[in-house]
């Protein structure tokens, strides 16, 4: 299948933008268009800044600095808005490649933004490198009409289990607007380390900061060579990452685990545990073995919480706020004996309705300041709380239960969206990965939509997302190669309509998209190992 489908290249190339993601519709008109150092760039005073990045794209590489101008015409790149493509939605686009120029224009600027990604990728790769304007080349006369399916359309990277510098944090949101996915996850908070500044609680970088997941894997996979464990994001850190992504239409969802997953947390100020209660009451805490990693349900455990969100929601301006909510080890609440007193007073059953209580009293807070709670499909146990949106990672059957509830989803189940899963089977020659088998074949295979929703719960299914889980991923490098070019292929699952996927027309588009990433310094895995 691979060898069919580079075979088809040459053919696919003559009639197809090798776009990825590919283009709701594209029509090609025959001639060409031959852009040089006389194009200017066309915008309205809105657009200036989206002009302003396609200029910056192309100046490097060419050594053109077009000019921006209001003026349209020929010789010109003219980016406009224009209220009559509404129908497209905000993010939707249309351009047009004539003989004489070119115009890209939609109802908003994300959209405008989008044709621009587009038009990037019908350059030629090697634009990138400045021998290429020493060559004739030239742009296909096309028109084509793109829209998203799906509104969110996301990549999650852990930050916890191995701290990713701020300049590669950057770069990748810089790949995700060449794939036109706009939902940043940042899971910055885990057990293994705290990696964002807190004004009011300074002790969460000084001590929670300083490790990662290394102590935790004695063999040394995960150390690379000079590299420190921990490290955490300043605020400032924070606010550049968050601009730099909006001017690129994408939003920062922030992850704050709790209350499990909080050894980090906890570790810094112990008071937020249960260790010390279990053992103020005179219980066996050997349980707990060398973690205390479940926040108690304290008054001040909540409020410490709050304020710590107080923080969060003055850096992330985006409407979702993840609090995780997965994998809570229920022991400790069960052994601490103020816990066991709550439940009783709220009249609970068991320590799945206290956690459906802990996470209300933040979904009530964050719906109070504007905003909105996401969390793991654990969430749902004991009962969800109603502004509550829902992440489906094991399986698809939590997205399932909570769409038929009226509660919206994203989808990214393990099955095809887990990308610290090895890309061989078996996994001789791969780097390090923490276990399972994920192809790009089947992230390509993705259908985000189950089919056992009905229309209008299937509304409620905002799109999906792939995750990039770093403990076994110490460094850069390794976390594109375990994304790419998986990442592409879920990218046109969460973009292209869904009757237009075909394998091996991807694969043709995704080898000339390979040559792009190459020249854009990106570690991805070649399709040609097995």
């Amino acid at each position: 299948m691979l060898i069919l489908g580079i075979l088809l290249h040459a053919a696919l190339e003559a009639t197809h933008a090798m776009v990825v993601p590919q283009p709701a519709s594209v029509k090609i008109s025959g001639g060409t268009f031959q852009p040089d150092s006389r194009i200017a760039i066309s915008a309205s005073g809105e657009l200036m800044d989206v002009a302003d990045y396609l200029r910056g794209k192309v100046a490097p590489a060419t050594g053109w600095e077009w000019p921006i101008t209001r003026r349209s015409g020929s010789d010109t790149v003219e980016l406009r808005l224009d209220r009559r493509l509404s129908r497209l939605g905000p993010e939707g686009y249309t351009l047009e490649i004539r003989d004489d120029r070119v115009t890209i224009r939609s109802a908003a600027k994300a959209g405008v933004f989008y044709g621009v990604q587009t038009l990037r990728q019908i350059f030629p790769p090697d634009i990138m490198r400045r021998a290429a304007v020493r060559r004739h080349w030239s742009l296909p006369q096309l028109v084509i009409e793109d829209s998203p399916r799906f509104g969110w359309r996301g990549a999650h990277m852990d930050v916890s289990r191995h701290f990713m510098p701020k300049e590669f944090v950057l770069k990748f949101i810089d790949l995700m607007a060449l794939h036109k996915l706009n939902v940043f996850h940042w899971h910055l908070v885990d057990d293994n380390g705290w990696r964002i500044q807190i004004n009011a609680y300074p002790r969460l970088t000084e001590i929670g900061s300083r490790t990662d997941f290394s102590q935790m894997n004695p063999a040394g996979a995960t150390r690379s060579i000079n590299q420190r464990p921990g490290g955490y994001y300043t605020q400032d850190d924070v606010r550049e990452v968050v601009a730099y992504a909006a001017e690129r239409f994408i939003t920062v969802v922030p992850e704050i685990e709790m209350p499990g997953h909080s050894n980090a947390a906890i570790s810094a100020y112990p008071q937020m545990g249960n260790r010390e209660q279990i053992k103020g009451a005179g219980k066996d805490v050997t349980f707990l073995g060398m973690m205390d990693n479940v926040y108690n349900v304290d008054d001040a455990t909540i409020r410490f919480i709050k304020n710590v969100l107080d923080d969060i929601m003055d850096l992330f301006p985006g409407k979702f706020i993840h609090i995780g909510g997965d994998e809570v080890w229920k022991e400790p609440w069960k052994q601490n004996p103020r816990a066991q007193e709550r439940m009783k007073a709220l009249g609970l059953k068991d320590e799945e309705e206290l956690q459906s209580w802990f996470v209300k009293q933040f979904d009530d807070y964050l719906v109070s300041k504007g905003r909105r709670l996401i969390g793991w499909d654990e969430i749902l146990q004991g009962g969800l709380a109603p502004n509550a949106a829902v992440m489906s990672w094991r399986g698809t059957e939590g997205g399932i239960a909570a769409a038929k509830a009226g509660h919206d989803v994203v989808m990214s189940p393990t099955s095809h969206a887990y990308f610290d899963y090895y890309q061989a089977d078996p996994p001789t020659s791969e780097p390090k990965g923490i276990g399972g088998y994920l192809a790009i074949e089947k992230v390509y295979e993705f259908e985000p939509v189950p089919a056992v929703l009905t229309a209008d719960e299937a509304k409620h299914v905002l799109g999906g997302q792939a995750n990039i889980w770093s403990e076994f991923i110490p460094h850069p490098k390794h976390m594109e190669y375990m994304a790419y070019p998986r990442l592409c292929a879920m990218a046109e699952v969460l973009w292209s309509p869904k009757e237009s996927r075909n394998w091996n027309d991807f694969l043709a588009r995704l080898t000339t998209h390979l040559e792009r990433l190459k020249l854009l310094d990106v570690n991805y895995r070649p399709l040609t190992l097995k």
